[in-house]
């Protein structure tokens, strides 16, 4: 018996050391991050993640759950670091520092306007994580962005700056291609995640039905099947078959659907908050809504307008419990984060002009009033806004359930948590320079632009042959660029042939806020001088005329005098010549109808696509080679 025992001692002993040497060598590996020398569940990488949220759920206190339901723009300085600079000015004065924010609201979501290099978006990310790392719970910050992939001829777009350069959507649209869309969505993927963004704040949804809307140039165009395929596309190329900690997780908006505006003014501002939909035409818009329901997009954003008698009460859409919760939530099963647009909360003061917010229909509702209506409508986080205090003060006076809270803090955490923030956040920074702008983006950039260039009219035998005997007029053009194609004239009676590059008219609004000025507002027609100039060019010359459409232009006098016509939406100067001189192939078809008239545009109705009588370009036209 003494054998036996002495026996099993030793077995015993042999496993005791070994466990105790594994242990040594392997240690298990998880971030503590709050602190306290073990390993909670939430810090478990191989627990489920509902467990993990659950855990930290009741780990958090009620300032920390407030915090996290509120994303704002943050800065990050030109050299990469993100404390406040002495003497900063424009929008690094106003905005507050990522540690601010962090510190004092409890916030961990951001997103950035500006455009540093790409070296110190990475620098400024990891910057940011490891503020957020010190905190009580270290809980880590999710960074969205606005497209960074575009041309900058827009206020909701940032130039590509070092990033690869493609057409905007509509330009996807105009080549309906849904493979080379999620191809996009894989390398912009790739191009974020390099820098630490982690969710997009696109695609844009809504369906281009009122030509005159200022952000059309953000859509797919105006026909919802064909902005559908697109959107789904898109989604996969972002966030993959399902979200994971390779994705880049999309906020698809504007549910649902921002793009009927009564006479195409934009409600971001109080000049007009509806909108209409007098062809009764609600459920068209949202098409493309359903293709990223199916694509699994993992949030949504609402617009700030009202659907003007549509639901039981004139609100907007964040504050409408119908949309939200009875349409969103109930009908379409959508249990992903609902993030309203930015600023429906607060005034934002702009120098000596106060921005008033965007709480249409519901403006003589308190700060704190306005903060519970959008709780109960059934969103999960304001963007724009740094007042969680009142999310606590309404718990805390009974106001609203913390239980409900915790419904909207489960949303956003397992987000966080399936994108693998929480066990690993930070980024290489010398592999993001490698990765961002890599060479075969670019070139498959390039060619997108090019493929999405649209040939409206070809009375000049497109394409051109490039010699060096060719005498060019160029206006909106490089001339450096054009010195590759042929010899540059300095007048048009020199020239063989001219090519001028125009920009979709508008009209700014008369107003004092510098935002609002920037919005492409008004009527779409060429007039005055600046008719007048192009037509006597054209009798000059034989003319062919580009115009950037991010709106439908209205042009029947210039397209009548042209020899050739284009539209891009999006693209360089080398990517339209390339294109004039056979280099490469328009095959970009319109992804909305261009009008023959302004009173065409004003009788057409807000909600309903390509509906105006008689237009110069049918949706879909486009010549090829």
């Amino acid at each position: 018996m003494k054998k036996i025992n002495i026996q099993k001692s030793v077995l015993t002993l042999t496993v005791l050391s070994s466990i105790s040497l594994m242990s040594f060598i392997d240690p298990p590996k998880y971030r503590d991050l709050n602190k306290n020398g073990k390993m909670d569940p939430y810090e478990n990488i191989k627990l489920p993640i509902e467990k993990r949220i659950s855990n930290l759920i009741s780990l958090m206190n009620i300032e920390e759950k407030a915090g996290m339901m509120f994303i704002n723009g943050t800065l990050i300085n030109t050299d990469g670091t993100i404390d406040k600079k002495e003497g900063a000015t424009g929008m690094a004065a106003r905005l507050p520092s990522p540690r601010e924010l962090i510190e004092n609201k409890k916030m961990n979501h951001f997103n950035y306007w500006q455009a540093p290099n790409v070296k110190e978006i990475a620098m400024g990310y990891n910057a940011i994580q490891k503020v957020a790392e010190g905190t009580r719970l270290g809980i880590p910050v999710t960074i969205a962005s606005d497209p960074r992939h575009y041309f900058s001829n827009n206020v909701f777009a940032m130039e590509a700056n070092g990033f690869s350069q493609w057409p905007e959507q509509l330009g996807f649209a105009a080549i309906n291609d849904t493979q080379l869309m999620q191809k996009f969505g894989d390398i912009a993927r790739q191009e974020y995640l390099a820098v630490g963004i982690r969710e997009a704040l696109h695609p844009m949804a809504d369906l281009a039905t009122e030509p005159r809307w200022p952000r059309v140039s953000g859509t797919f165009g105006e026909d919802a099947n064909l902005s559908a395929r697109m959107i789904k596309a898109y989604i996969l190329g972002f966030q993959g078959n399902k979200l994971d900690v390779n994705s880049v997780a999309t906020m698809t908006k504007h549910f649902s659907g921002g793009g009927p505006q009564k006479e195409g003014l934009d409600p971001h501002f109080q000049y007009q908050k509806g909108q209409v939909y007098p062809g009764n035409n609600f459920n068209y818009h949202l098409i493309p809504f359903e293709a990223a329901f199916d694509a699994h997009t993992a949030a949504i954003m609402p617009y700030y307008g009202v659907p003007m008698e549509q639901t039981s009460e004139n609100v907007g859409f964040s504050y409408n419990k119908d949309i939200i919760t009875r349409l969103l939530r109930d009908k379409y099963k959508y249990d992903g984060v609902v993030c309203t647009d930015w600023g429906l909360v607060t005034d934002t003061q702009m120098g000596p002009v106060v921005w008033p917010a965007r709480a249409w229909g519901v403006e003589n509702l308190s700060e704190k009033e306005r903060v519970k209506k959008i709780i109960e409508a059934g969103c999960d986080q304001f963007g724009g806004e740094n007042c969680p205090q009142y999310i606590v003060e309404l718990v805390k006076e009974g106001q609203i359930k913390e239980s409900r809270i915790d419904q909207s803090i489960r949303r956003l955490l397992r987000q966080k948590f399936t994108l693998g923030l929480f066990d690993n956040p930070y980024v290489d920074v010398e592999k993001a320079t490698q990765i961002v702008g890599r060479a075969d983006f670019r070139k498959l950039g390039n060619e997108t632009q090019r493929r999405s260039m649209t040939l409206l009219k070809n009375d000049i035998k497109l394409p051109l042959i490039a010699v060096a005997k060719l005498k060019i007029y160029v206006k909106n053009i490089d001339p450096k660029i054009a010195s590759k194609y042929g010899l540059i004239v300095a007048l048009p009676e020199q020239a063989d042939v001219a090519i001028i590059r125009l920009n979709t008219p508008w009209v700014p609004l008369e107003t004092d806020n510098p935002f609002a000025k920037g919005f492409h507002h008004g009527d779409l027609d060429f007039k005055g001088k600046d008719l007048e100039d192009v037509i006597t060019l054209c009798k000059t010359v034989p003319t062919i005329v580009d115009i950037y459409l991010d709106r439908p232009a209205v042009f029947p006098e210039i397209n009548a005098a042209a020899k050739g016509v284009f539209g891009n939406y999006g693209a360089s100067d080398a990517a339209l010549l390339d294109v004039i001189f056979g280099n490469a192939k328009p095959e970009g078809k319109l992804p909305f109808e261009l009008p023959s008239s302004m009173e065409a545009v004003r009788n057409q109705k807000e909600d309903v696509p390509y509906d105006s009588k008689d237009p110069l370009y049918h949706f879909g036209f486009g010549l090829s080679y």
